[in-house]
């Protein structure tokens, strides 16, 4: 099975090669070298004209924009090694599944339940009224970051004012739809293994993410640190408020960084020795991980050398897949599993490029 681009200037064949697609380059190209591999690579030209396949499930399909700029950045952070690396991953429909058995993934917000309906059903109010606000193209970003700090101030003060309890979150991620897509854990270990930091960046709740870390993974990892909302519970489990600065949508960045909390065991203490925020700004190198444009912006406040971005596109493909391609060096479309991450990682963690 063989996929050709057509352009003005150059054709790109991508041919089946096992389990994996090979790039066939011409030999004295100064693109990516033959022995550079992708699971299931489907490379871009800016100025292709016509796509010819014989399949039409894009499916299974990694987009390249620009293959010889990945490859030089794949080099450099390679050759500076795994101690200048850090990545930085958006959490919901990222490092989770948007489908799950036929049905959308629950968000870390969408799927708490307070264990009182009528503030659910408040909570929910404000979701319709914000939510379509969050992506007016129309509002400007300074108008729209205020809006965005009115939602999640008066969600956060529904939640205590609703007398949301610990014990409703287990129980809320006990009782969702959500799980983290295959290879997600074998990622985590690998990184863990060679002691780079994990940030996760989410407008969501810390607490509610480390639950579905516990319940679904039932480990945590010494390298991962959260950087959300982190709730204060008094000694009944009961929400009585919220720690330091608020992070919303627009604002999930390394800016945020103080905000970050390591993993905690079962007992409330910090899982084995963690890295200090100072020391992972010192990492220049960084593996970002989003499924929207905007998760580009959570490296904002990071002085790096080198960054490879990576999206999931998960939906309405042919609509977005432009803006995608042109925002981020790897597009990995229609919910695909971790796979293609975990040996980008083993590339960038590795002296043979």
């Amino acid at each position: 099975m063989s996929y050709r681009f057509l352009s003005s200037s150059s054709s790109v064949i991508i041919t089946e090669c096992s389990a994996l697609f090979k790039l066939r380059i011409p030999p004295h190209s100064n693109q990516i070298p033959n022995n550079f591999l992708f699971n299931r690579v489907w490379c871009c030209s800016r100025s292709y004209k016509k796509l010819e396949m014989e399949d039409n499930d894009l499916s299974k399909f990694t987009v390249i924009n620009d293959p010889q700029s990945l490859h030089h950045k794949i080099s450099a952070i390679s050759i500076a090694g795994p101690s200048k690396l850090q990545v930085i991953a958006d959490f919901d429909a990222t490092l989770t599944r948007y489908w799950i058995n036929g049905h959308r993934g629950q968000s870390s917000h969408g799927l708490l339940k307070q264990g009182n309906t009528e503030y659910d059903a408040k909570r929910q109010a404000l979701f319709d009224y914000y939510h379509p606000l969050e992506f007016s193209p129309t509002i400007p970003l300074e108008e729209k970051t205020k809006l965005m700090e009115e939602w999640w101030g008066k969600t956060h003060g529904l939640l205590i004012e609703g007398g949301l309890t610990y014990d409703a979150i287990k129980n809320s991620v006990a009782n969702s739809n959500i799980a983290f897509r295959d290879g997600v854990v074998e990622l985590f270990e690998f990184l863990e293994e060679r002691d780079v930091p994990v940030l996760i960046f989410s407008a969501g709740l810390a607490d509610i993410i480390e639950e579905v870390l516990r319940q679904k993974v039932h480990r945590s990892f010494k390298n991962i640190k959260i950087v959300s909302n982190q709730m204060v519970f008094d000694d009944s489990g009961r929400l009585v408020s919220f720690k330091g600065k608020l992070i919303h949508s627009l604002n999930k960045n390394e800016h945020a960084l103080d905000m970050a909390a390591p993993l905690h065991d079962q007992m409330g203490g910090i899982d084995g020795p963690v890295e200090d925020n100072a020391s992972v700004k010192q990492r220049t190198n960084v593996l970002l991980l989003g499924d929207h444009v905007g998760d580009l912006g959570m490296s904002d406040g990071l002085n790096y050398e080198n960054r490879i971005s990576v999206g999931f596109l998960n939906d309405n493909i042919e609509k977005n897949l432009e803006s995608y391609r042109n925002a981020f060096d790897i597009v990995y479309m229609n919910d695909t599993p971790m796979w293609g991450v975990v040996k980008l990682a083993a590339q960038l963690c590795s002296m043979e490029v």
